[in-house]
């Protein structure tokens, strides 16, 4: 299950980081104007990043039944830190209530993270 948490962490990320590179309007459409563009797109590029390192962190690598302890802190990680900026900025009113819903994605996985790993010590 760890895996399947990881790869759809993977392409979630993978395709909110791409979006705003490859059409900045349409984002901020949804997400609301962004001040600094330049922020946006190394926000995104890190979000890649990170996208890329759980991808293939998720992979079965021989005589490693399971993803590295390293890359699951990784995606807890980030996922409570894009929860915990996404919960304080939209509650505070500086940020779209849409970044709440992103929040929710990011619990679930958080959740999904520690279900998965709580198996995979059991197993």
């Amino acid at each position: 299950m760890l895996r399947l948490v990881l790869r759809a962490q993977a392409v979630y990320y993978f395709v909110t980081g791409v979006w705003p590179l490859l059409h900045m309007r349409s984002f901020e459409a949804v997400t609301g104007p962004k001040t600094d563009d330049w922020l946006v797109r190394m926000v995104a590029l890190l979000t890649l990043s990170i996208a890329v390192a759980l991808w293939g962190g998720a992979r079965a690598r021989e005589g490693a039944p399971r993803p590295s302890g390293e890359i699951v802190s990784l995606a807890a990680l980030s996922a409570a830190s894009f929860a915990a900026i996404d919960l304080h900025y939209s509650l505070a009113g500086r940020i779209l209530p849409v970044y709440l819903g992103d929040a929710g994605v990011e619990l679930v996985l958080l959740a999904a993270i520690a279900v998965g790993s709580y198996q995979r010590r059991g197993a």
